[in-house]
Formats: C-alpha cells, sequence, structure tokens
C-alpha cells in the first residue's frame, strides 16, 4: 500500500497550483507529518523548490517516458511518509497522443494509477458560478479518476468567495479552501519557468508566508483527510548509473538533473562527485565520467568562458574517458556559444557545435532516442526517453549525429545531439530508458 496521497493540479498552466503545493508541504510538515513530495511530468525545477518546503526529496513521475515498473518503484520512495502531495504539470489532462508509451504524461494518468485523489486549484479571476461548471467538467471527464475537491483561488471578495462557493455547491463540488487575490504571493520566473530555489534570495521566507496563507484560507484537516492510495508493486528499480566514479557539474548554470536518475546511480554503488564549473573547479581527476547536466550556461556564458581550469581539466578528462552534456551542458561541450547579446563566447570546443540565444526559438516535448554510438555505459542502440526544453538555436553541428531522435508522434527531429571520440551531448534529458 502507497502512502495516501493527493494530486494538487489545476485546469491550466499559471493558475497558482505552485504556491498551494509550497504552502500544504510546509504547513503540513509544520503540524509533524513526514510528508513526501512528488512532481508529475518532466520538469526539473520544481523538486528543488519541494524539497525546500519540507526537507525530504521530491522526484518526478512521468507516464510517458516512464515504465509502470520505474514508476511503482519511484513511488516506493513514500514508504515512511504520513502523506504524499503531488504537484501536477500544465492543465490536468493535458499529455500527448502516446505512441508505444504507458501514458500520455498527463498529470490525470499519475493520479489515477497511484488512487491520489484530485485537488483542483482553479483561478476564479473574472467568474464566479461559472467556475462551478469548469471544475463539474474536470470531475467527470474521468469517472475512474478519484477527485477530493476544488481550491478557489484569486477570490476578489467574501461576495465573490460566496457566489463561487454556491455554483459549487449546486454542482455538488466541495471547496476545500478559498485564497483570496495577492499580489506578493509569487515566484519569479524566467524562460524555462520558476527561477531556481537556489537562487531564491529568500526561499524559506516566501515558503513560510505560503504555508500561513493555506493555514487561513483553507481546510488543511479536510485536505489530509482526502488523501488515498493504491496498492502498488514493488517495480523494477531505479536506472542503472552510467560509469562508477561520475564527476557532476552543479551550480546555477548546471542544475537540470532527475532526482531518480541521481538516487538510483548512488545505490547502484556509484560515487557522484560535484563540481562547479561557475566556482572555475575542475572535475575530479580520478573521474570515470563527465557528466554536465543542462541549467542556464547562456546567462553565465561570459564566467565558463573564462573558467580555465574548468576547460583545461575538461579537456585532458575527454582525452581519455567520456564527457556527455545535456542541453545547457551539450552547448558548453561545442565550440561556441552566442547569447542573447549577440556576443559570441568560446566554449570547450570538444564539439563542433555552436549555439545562439541572439536566434530564439523554443524546443519542447518528449523525445525517444536510440543511440547511434555509446555514451559511456550505454551502448549504441540503447533506446533512451527523455524531454527537450531550450529556445537555443543550432548555428553549426558538423560532427556525428549521436542518436536518432523523435519527438512523442514518432516525427523524426533534427535535434540528434552529436559525438565526437568519446565526447557526447543531446539536447533532450535522459528520463530514463525505453524498456
Amino acid at each position: 500500500m502507497s502512502a495516501p496521497g493527493l494530486m494538487i493540479a489545476a485546469p491550466a498552466s499559471g493558475t497558482g497550483k505552485t504556491t498551494v503545493m509550497l504552502g500544504l508541504l510546509r504547513a503540513l510538515s509544520e503540524d509533524g507529518l513526514t510528508v513526501q513530495p512528488y512532481k508529475s511530468g518532466p520538469d526539473y525545477i520544481d523538486p528543488a523548490f519541494h524539497r525546500a518546503a519540507c526537507g525530504r526529496a521530491s522526484f518526478n513521475l512521468d507516464s510517458w517516458a516512464m515504465t509502470p515498473g520505474l514508476i511503482d518503484a519511484i513511488a516506493a520512495e513514500a514508504t515512511g511518509a504520513d502523506l504524499v502531495i503531488a504537484e501536477g504539470s500544465m492543465g490536468l489532462y493535458d499529455g500527448v497522443a502516446s505512441i508505444g508509451g504507458t501514458g500520455h504524461g498527463a498529470s490525470a494518468d499519475i493520479a489515477k494509477r497511484m488512487g491520489w485523489p484530485v485537488v483542483l486549484v482553479i483561478d476564479v479571476s473574472g467568474q464566479a458560478q461559472s467556475a462551478a461548471a469548469t471544475a463539474l467538467g474536470f470531475a467527470r471527464f474521468d469517472p475512474d479518476l478519484p477527485f477530493a475537491g476544488v481550491i478557489l483561488n484569486r477570490v476578489a471578495s467574501p461576495r465573490h468567495e460566496r457566489l463561487a462557493r454556491r455554483g459549487m455547491e449546486a454542482a455538488g463540488i466541495r471547496v476545500l479552501g478559498a485564497l483570496p487575490r495577492r499580489g506578493d504571493l509569487t515566484l519569479p520566473e524566467r524562460h524555462l519557468g520558476l527561477v531556481q530555489a537556489v537562487e531564491h534570495p529568500d526561499l524559506d521566507r516566501a515558503i513560510a508566508d505560503y504555508a500561513a496563507f493555506l493555514r487561513d484560507h483553507a481546510d488543511l484537516e479536510a485536505i489530509r483527510q482526502a488523501a488515498q492510495g493504491n496498492v502498488l508493486g514493488q517495480g523494477d528499480g531505479l536506472p542503472l548509473p552510467p560509469a562508477q566514479r561520475i564527476a557532476l557539474a552543479r551550480d546555477e548554470a548546471f542544475s537540470f538533473t532527475y532526482p531518480h536518475l541521481l538516487e538510483g546511480w548512488r545505490r547502484a554503488g556509484a560515487e557522484i562527485l560535484p563540481f562547479s564549473p561557475l566556482a572555475d573547479e575542475a572535475p575530479a581527476a580520478d573521474a570515470d565520467l563527465v557528466w554536465l547536466p543542462g541549467g542556464y550556461p547562456e546567462l553565465h556564458a561570459g564566467r565558463i568562458a573564462a573558467a580555465s581550469r574548468f576547460l583545461a581539466g575538461l579537456r585532458r578528462h575527454a582525452q581519455s574517458r567520456p564527457v556527455h552534456g545535456e542541453c545547457g551542458g551539450y552547448m558548453v561541450l561545442g565550440e561556441a556559444l552566442i547569447d542573447k547579446a549577440g556576443e559570441r563566447h568560446a566554449m570547450a570546443g570538444l564539439l563542433g557545435l555552436v549555439t545562439s540565444y541572439a536566434q530564439r526559438r523554443m524546443h519542447l516535448g518528449y523525445r525517444h532516442a536510440a543511440l547511434l554510438a555509446p555514451v559511456a555505459g550505454m551502448a549504441a542502440g540503447t533506446a533512451l526517453r527523455g524531454h527537450e526544453f531550450h529556445y537555443s538555436t543550432i548555428i553549426e553541428q558538423p560532427d556525428a549525429p549521436l542518436a536518432y531522435v523523435t519527438d512523442a508522434d514518432g516525427t523524426a527531429v533534427p535535434e540528434t545531439g552529436s559525438h565526437r571520440n568519446q565526447v557526447t551531448g543531446t539536447f533532450f534529458h535522459m528520463i530514463a530508458p525505453a524498456r
């Protein structure tokens, strides 16, 4: 039996579900509960906020990129918790037209598999009783999906709240909270989502404010009592490491690594050796593999170009052992990165890749990749599932393609990654092997 849980979801992005999520995590933790957070979908920023809110590592659950066995294995991380709180992504039912996957990637997939009732956060700005029609549609769209009720957000006045509650009562929808409109309860954002937790100037105080706000305007006991969970299997285990000793870049420019991957690597006996390129630290000289995650190198391109110890250590390692980069890490392995002002910054030069933020175009979506060359311990022919999200444009990519890459519809995409000797890179972030 998994721990009883809830899915905090919404009809669409931008409704305030992250504020509700963080406030609930902190408030329930303050009440003495051990709360296990999760994030539905391929978000690599929100889990760090979850951890800051409740002190427990948060993990992604993804019905498109993960097998049911991997989902169950990650869900087992809730062992010992009193309560699970999962945060949805986009709208509750938003996903892809699945080809060969286990699900559509929608938050509803995860809630239904886990048996976690949905708490729907509805922005009632500009409407009152009409919000009940939205809630009723979400509650009845899938009769097999457990539905706990709604939290009304951005309520303008006591009268507005009364009208919205009246509509919910008529529709038979339980109201679990009504949050007044407050412009100060927002988190700063940039082009890939929230500003990272490590960059927030006073994150703990902000989360404490969210918790106090939820205490004042939501029924925490009713929310807690609504939690449920299904009986799950043991799962297939977490992904195995690509090497024994992995030097992992980790700072404000390189932070987009899925927590379940790192946990799987550690449990299999791999040693993770973090280092900071922004602090001009070289990767460990005795590492078997250097892994550069994605992040925001475009915001720090000048510092990276000037990090002589980091670049020299990276080049030295690449002479005899594998180096791999994902998205931002891939760009740093290339010849140059052109920032949004059009300034060209020399990168490691281990690949011929040149990318530009002066010519912005969004690349977003799930990816299936069949490797054409090995990536450290992952052999050619290995199939991977992942996700791509960036605004950079490829100017030059002279090296051999690393993988045959398709989107969730099975359509080939031009961002194939590339390889030269033992240096490899991709624009997609690996989530799991495809089985």
